[in-house]
């Protein structure tokens, strides 16, 4: 399970206290894979290659580590595109990308890209750019899938603020709507949703105790 700090993979369109996407403060369960297989790329925006859809959008969502390095935080984003790097030459099945000597994916803002190994190209569903972008500093070769640490099934929504209140969350700038507590900022609705489970979960021994005194006090009488 990973707690999820940052904003790359939100949705303008999530509903209030944004259940059903990748979010600030979400706890995420992982699953582990042991090959290429075992993810589903999304492929391009207009003509998704599946039509399984996990997060908001179509195809599988990873955790892994940017360029295998484990003491870097664990990236949270979509597999885009598997690309397949055999001598010198590129296929990349999701746009039509055939034996090239180079990679280009207007798209993806990738042009005479040349990674130097085989893996999935991944992005944030609300980042403009992938994260093998060659100025971006996310992670500058295709994801190779002895880096992935499995891919997203399920979330625990807000909880992992908890965390992020005491840790914060280094990196994330706060935007139109966003509120500070503690060393954290997020969305206004996720602490709502956050501050009203605590309640919730407060007032079930305090409602147990009292259905219980009731309950003694008609015994009494």
């Amino acid at each position: 399970m990973v707690v999820v700090t940052s904003g790359s993979m939100m949705h303008a369109d999530a509903p209030y206290g944004k259940i059903g996407t990748i979010d600030p403060g979400d706890l995420i369960l992982v699953k582990k894979i042991s090959s290429k297989d075992d993810v589903l790329t999304r492929g391009a925006r207009d003509n998704p290659a599946t039509y399984h859809r996990t997060y908001g959008d179509y195809g599988d969502v990873i955790i892994y580590h940017p360029m295998g390095n484990k003491k870097r935080t664990p990236i949270i984003h979509r597999a885009i595109c598997w690309v397949e790097y055999k001598g010198g030459r590129y296929t990349v099945k999701e746009y039509g990308i055939e034996n090239e000597s180079s990679i280009s994916i207007s798209e993806l803002h990738l042009f005479d890209y040349r990674p130097t190994n085989s893996g999935f190209i991944t992005k944030g569903d609300n980042n403009e750019l992938p994260d093998q972008y060659p100025s971006g500093g996310i992670c500058a070769q295709p994801v190779k899938v002895e880096w992935i640490i499995g891919k997203a099934r399920g979330e625990l929504p807000w909880f992992g603020m908890i965390k992020l209140m005491i840790y914060g969350n280094q990196g994330v700038n706060a935007e139109q709507g966003w509120v500070k507590v503690g060393n954290a900022v997020a969305p206004k609705d996720i602490w709502v949703c956050l501050g009203l489970s605590l309640l919730a979960i407060a007032a079930i021994p305090i409602s147990m105790d009292a259905y219980d005194y009731y309950k003694s006090k008609k015994r009494e009488d």
